[in-house]
């Protein structure tokens, strides 16, 4: 369940002046998916029919070739396959697409290749050829161990397809997300820890735990399911958390919790405000210049995104972000996670002194909801808490 952050689009201001760029990573969207999940407001289409594979994966590296000017001569020090279900593909346009990568880019040796997967389209001659093409971490959109939950989310597998797809996962791959959700319909507190115990007995070097949300534009958001109240959910994340916690996983951000050394590279760049460019359908991109921060977000639709690359035009929207927003959408990833960030990092992925959000620091550290000192700036445990809350304290006015 993992996707790029969708940004807010800005107004263009003033230019900024950046005296180096940040981290680059690559996301590659993979738009189809077995069935629509009701809950889901990712760009994903059911395939119906044929998927045209062999048309995508072509668009894809025709889409990258265009981009190449953008980031010239920039290293990539991670890629994720996001979907949509990415494991869809096969184990030969994985292949072309990373063999395409390596050729069109400086990938960095040790890059971070995530590719995301659903236990319903799991085989382990695919994760084989996976692991044969490049990938060295994958995610398992999980979600439940429990078959009532599954059916109410509208997943495709079972909680027995489920923890064969982990053993199958483990045979090819030793850095292994899993996916789970909670606050899920009719579900108690007994219920989202047994979904959490049944994951740790496979000891994944990574848990991301959702809190179910109604999201605009899904089914569920339409037909509402009856949900555990605000109080019963917070009881629930708070043992979550507890749980994880006592089985040695670090809680290094809102919903993301790893063993030792096993973070999310690729997501962390996103959280501290790093560049990445966004190929296929509906993918967006933060890519930073000297003097500027542009966003871009391409066609949604898969044909009519193939078709826009075809015309050598598949970016729908682009825009520069503007000095209002900059300092807010760099606080709106970094204030996501719980140690928080250094100080010197705010100048240094946003071009501005951190003294031009003097009265917004001071504002929720009165609050309660923010630390900082010399040296740090994070969350308290009320941040954290009420992150939206938090956030809003450095939402500015659009000029």
């Amino acid at each position: 369940m993992s996707e790029q952050p969708l940004q807010p689009f800005g107004i263009k201001s003033q230019p900024v002046n950046f005296r180096a760029l940040p981290p680059l990573s690559l996301y590659i969207h993979i738009p189809w998916c077995v069935r629509k999940c009701p809950y889901c407001d990712f760009n994903s289409h059911e395939a119906r029919g044929r998927m045209p594979e062999r048309e995508y994966v072509a668009a894809l590296v025709r889409d990258l070739e265009m981009a190449l000017p953008l980031i010239w001569g920039r290293k990539v020090y991670t890629v994720f396959f996001g979907g949509g279900t990415p494991s869809l593909l096969s184990g030969e346009s994985v292949t072309e697409i990373l063999r395409q990568v390596r050729m069109l880019l400086p990938l960095d040796i040790n890059a971070e290749i995530t590719l995301e997967a659903n236990p319903g389209t799991v085989e382990a001659d695919k994760f084989a050829a996976f692991l044969e093409a490049g990938v060295n971490r994958l995610s398992l959109g999980i979600q439940s161990f429990n078959d009532a939950h599954l059916q109410a989310l509208g997943r495709i597998h079972s909680a027995d397809e489920a923890r064969r797809a982990i053993g199958i996962a483990q045979q090819h791959f030793d850095n292994i997300n899993l996916d789970l959700m909670y606050a899920l319909p009719n579900q108690t507190q007994e219920q989202a820890l047994q979904d959490v115990q049944a994951a740790l007995q496979f000891k994944p070097q990574h848990l991301s735990c959702y809190h179910l949300t109604l999201e605009p534009n899904t089914l569920f958001a339409h037909h509402p399911p009856p949900l555990p109240d605000d109080d019963a959910s917070s009881d629930m994340q708070q043992s979550i958390e507890a749980l994880l916690a006592a089985h040695g996983y670090e809680h290094y951000e809102t919903s993301a919790f790893a063993q030792p050394g096993r973070r999310s590279r690729h997501n962390l760049n996103y959280w501290q405000f790093g560049d990445y460019l966004g190929i296929g359908a509906g993918a967006h991109s933060k890519l930073s210049f000297h003097d500027k921060i542009l966003r871009q977000a391409r066609y949604k639709q898969p044909q009519a995104y193939m078709e826009a690359v075809a015309s050598g035009q598949p970016v729908q929207e682009a825009h520069e972000v503007s000095h209002n927003d900059i300092a807010f959408e760099f606080m709106m990833n970094a204030l996501r996670l719980n140690e928080g960030f250094d100080i010197a990092l705010f100048t240094e992925r946003t071009s501005l002194p951190l003294f031009s959000i003097r009265h917004e620091l001071a504002e929720a550290e009165r609050r309660g909801l923010l630390f900082q000192d010399h040296k740090k700036i994070a969350p308290t445990e009320s941040g954290r808490r009420f992150l939206n809350d938090l956030l809003q304290v450095f939402l500015r006015e659009r000029n």
